[in-house]
Formats: structure tokens, C-alpha cells, sequence
């Protein structure tokens, strides 16, 4: 599966700007581990180094902060089972989070 499609990598970098100020983005994607425990919502991603990701993650306690778009896109689990994007995502303000 492709996690990261154009659509979405336009959305998130064009926020980037925004930086941590939740109350102006909205969530571009969400991505889950299908096997296992970990969530992380995209908020942006830094458009000068694509790697850069940043939003909220979710995997034992949530925290808020950057993550890696490789990390995401290369694991694979005890089943060879990597992280998947959810689909039926919509869209959602970030301050929901708040």
C-alpha cells in the first residue's frame, strides 16, 4: 500500500508552515499499525526534507511530535505485516486533539 500518495504529501506540506499550531491544520491521514499497537495522525511534513513528518503518535502513550515517513513506509511486523493508511479517513481539524 502507498502510504504517503501525492495528494496527501501536498496537503501536509503545504501546513508545514503552521508548525505545531493545531488550533489551523487539519489532519491529512492516519496511519495504523494492523497488527499490533501504534496510530499516527499527519498533521505536515517539512517540504525542504520529505522525512520530516509531524503530528500525533499514538503507540503506548500519545505524544505529539515529528516521526519519520521511512519508518513508516519500511516496517514490517513479526508477520511481515506493515503499517497500513486508513482509507476511510476524512479529514478532521486538529483541534480535536486539543
Amino acid at each position: 500500500m502507498i502510504l504517503f500518495t501525492k495528494e496527501i504529501e501536498t496537503k501536509a506540506m503545504s501546513q508545514f508552515h503552521l508548525g505545531s499550531d493545531l488550533e489551523k491544520q487539519v489532519v491529512v491521514a492516519k496511519f495504523f499499525n494492523p497488527i499490533g499497537a501504534g496510530t499516527w495522525y499527519l498533521f505536515n511534513q517539512d517540504p525542504d526534507d520529505p522525512e520530516y513528518c509531524w503530528g500525533i503518535c499514538h503507540i503506548f502513550e500519545t505524544e505529539v511530535g515529528s516521526f519519520s515517513k521511512s519508518d513508516l513506509e519500511t516496517y514490517t511486523g513479526k508477520l511481515g505485516i506493515g503499517i497500513e493508511r486508513d482509507l476511510c479517513f476524512q479529514e478532521v481539524n486538529a483541534e480535536i486533539f486539543l
